[in-house]
């Protein structure tokens, strides 16, 4: 026989000794509250407010009553509070229901930074959970939440074209962040938080191909789950790669088809990912938000907008990727139409929460104006950036040009925007002095001795 002969290089799974799952992750075990920059605490405090308040008002979403009626009668002792629902669940089952409620609306934070993923919805549903285990300190959480951005944030900027694969981030990415935040939470030491991320990346799932469907929340709930279990599993002794990360058959080679591992500790313990994060004014897909701005700009200067005969938009590729829906029937699919993004925007002056109900997605004057609604990509235009133009009958033109949308690193909500945001969500569901009540305790995170107490309030 012709050939030659096999080496331990052959193997397709074969240590490269690169490191970076173990550097990682000694640093995530290292890493004290008193490490963290005062903008990345903060960052925690925004974070945690704005993820509470998008999951209660979530929490009655027809899609989350379904996932309840399954979960209730499947799941395991009731251990876990269920966030606006006066119920608990198993320690696995309610961060599936509290991860998809805080994404259902797509008005959870995104980070940007060189991907496009929710983080709070898995990681935060994640360590509520955990929270009820045993108790657990205001630092010591904020610690653990920005561990998870670490560790799913540099993931995703390991391998780049993943989320041009196909593959949904906040599933993905989230399976891993919230391994990460769980295993931090739990004290891990260093190898047992590289098993906590291997074992979190295997059940990495999430699917673009449903998006606008009720799936595509499932998978920051899913993803939670999936990363509370790695972290448990790794604390009982369960074991995984040691290079799962940039291994040979790693996430970041076969979930991308380039492979970028060293930027995954680019400047480590120096540059806060959690700090990066940005929060939506909109209820919908972010790469929308630029184009809002615009139309809502473009609104304040057309009094009559039955004179509109055209709305003409230039968006980033991504834009078009992302959300293309030509013709939304349901509420959940509008958020991915910018054609219905761009109509409502304009006519209600806002794109909140009532702008993509399906009744608001099949509304006639809606309908009617996005189908005079054209769109072109240009690549000169960056993800956060828009430029749209109105044309009257009258021959009149208005343009409008969003250098940085609102919401993003670049452009930030307000603290003062971020808890008007919280309250508009919460106080339907749970009232005033219940709402007051979690938006202080938030504020002074840091200081509560058990985390347990702010979710009573949640209930």
């Amino acid at each position: 026989m012709n050939g030659q002969p096999a080496s331990q290089s052959d193997y397709g799974a074969a240590a490269l000794d690169l490191n970076v799952t173990k550097d990682l992750c000694a640093f995530m075990a290292a890493a004290t509250f008193e490490s963290m920059p005062e903008a990345a605490v903060h960052a925690g405090r925004r974070g945690v407010l704005d993820w509470i308040g998008c999951a209660l008002a979530g929490s009655r979403h027809p899609t989350i009553s379904k996932l309840l009626s399954v979960l209730e009668a499947v799941g395991s002792a009731p251990r876990a509070t269920v966030l606006g629902r006066d119920m608990r669940l198993g320690l696995l089952e309610a961060p599936i229901a509290n991860g998809q409620m805080g994404h259902v609306l797509d008005f959870d934070d995104t980070h940007m930074g060189g991907v496009v993923l929710h983080a709070s919805s898995p990681i935060l549903a994640a360590l509520f959970a955990l929270s009820e285990r045993n108790p657990v300190t205001g630092k010591d959480f904020l610690l653990a939440y920005a561990a998870g951005f670490e560790a799913g944030v540099r993931t995703g900027q390991g391998a780049p074209a993943h989320h041009a694969g196909g593959w949904h981030l906040t599933g993905t990415l989230g399976s891993i962040a919230a391994g990460a935040a769980a295993g931090k939470l739990l004290g891990l030491d260093s190898q047992q938080l590289v098993h906590a991320l291997g074992i979190a990346a295997t059940q990495a799932a999430g699917m673009q191909q449903n998006r606008g469907t009720m799936c595509k929340s499932l998978h920051a709930g899913k993803a939670a789950s999936s990363g509370l279990l790695a972290a448990l599993l790794a604390q009982s002794g369960f074991d995984s790669s040691d290079e799962i990360l940039e291994g040979k058959r790693g996430f970041c080679r076969i979930y991308s088809s380039v492979a970028k591992t060293d930027l995954i500790l680019d400047r480590l313990g120096r540059r806060w990912e959690i700090a990066r994060n940005g929060h939506k004014p909109y209820a919908c897909g972010v790469v929308l938000h630029p184009t809002i701005d615009a139309m809502i700009a473009l609104r304040a200067k057309v009094s009559a907008p039955d004179q509109v005969s055209a709305i003409e938009l230039r968006v980033n590729p991504l834009a078009v990727s992302i959300t293309g829906v030509a013709d939304p029937g349901t509420g959940l699919k509008s958020k991915f139409s910018l054609t219905h993004t761009a109509a409502v925007a304009f006519l209600d002056r806002a794109a909140g929460i009532a702008q993509y109900t399906d009744e608001r997605a099949r509304a006639p004057e809606v309908v009617a104006l996005r189908e005079i609604v054209s769109v072109r990509t240009d690549e000169g235009l960056g993800r956060d950036q828009a430029w749209a133009c109105v044309a009257l009958r009258t021959g009149e033109r208005y343009e409008y040009q969003v250098t940085h949308a609102s919401g993003t690193v670049d452009n930030p909500m307000s603290d003062a925007a971020l808890e008007g945001k919280f309250l508009a969500n919460a106080v339907p569901l749970i009232g005033d002095e219940r709402a007051s009540r979690i938006r202080d305790s938030v504020w002074r995170l840091e200081q509560i001795e058990d985390v347990g107490s702010l979710l009573v309030q949640c209930a």
